[in-house]
């Protein structure tokens, strides 16, 4: 995806990004643009994929997931079907925050949110055990959660 951003486009990524609920006239006035022109080139982001959705960020221990874990999973056999069939799996998977497909020394990455070690020991025979394609899996409980988000860097030019 090549869409040329200019600097407006950018400063309205980044304060988005920062508050998605503020109203396109305190964004218009933060980027220097009409209510107008903030809401047509936000249109125009959304349609060219550069806005992929908007949502709120959620406190997890709120919420009960007192627990992250990384986790990093070695496939029994690459095949896609029996790849796409993993993916499948992980994407309906309410715990599972990221997935990453990679390259190295595992086949997949994955993040989970959950409420302890328990629902985590039950997800891993229902995701990995169950599936018959894991070799192997790698645990890493998290101590804090330092950094989290999906935020993405808006840098000018």
């Amino acid at each position: 995806m090549s869409v040329k951003l200019d600097a407006y486009d950018r400063a309205l990524l980044a304060e988005i990004q920062r508050d998605a609920r503020l109203p396109q006239s305190e964004l218009g006035e933060r980027a220097h643009l009409s209510t107008a022109a903030v809401n047509r080139r936000l249109r125009l982001l959304s349609e060219a994929g550069v806005i992929e959705g908007y949502s709120a960020r959620l406190n997890p221990k709120a919420l009960g997931y007192g627990l992250t874990v990384i986790t990093e999973v070695m496939v029994e056999n690459e095949r896609s079907d029996l790849l796409d069939a993993l993916q499948k799996s992980f994407n309906a998977c309410p715990q599972v925050q990221q997935c990453y497909y990679v390259a190295g020394e595992c086949d997949f990455v994955l993040v989970f949110l959950v409420r302890d070690m328990e629902q985590y020991v039950a997800l891993t025979r229902a995701l990995f055990q169950d599936s018959g394609n894991v070799k192997a899996f790698k645990t890493l409980v998290a101590m804090d959660r330092v950094k989290t988000g999906m935020g993405v860097p808006v840098e000018m030019g």
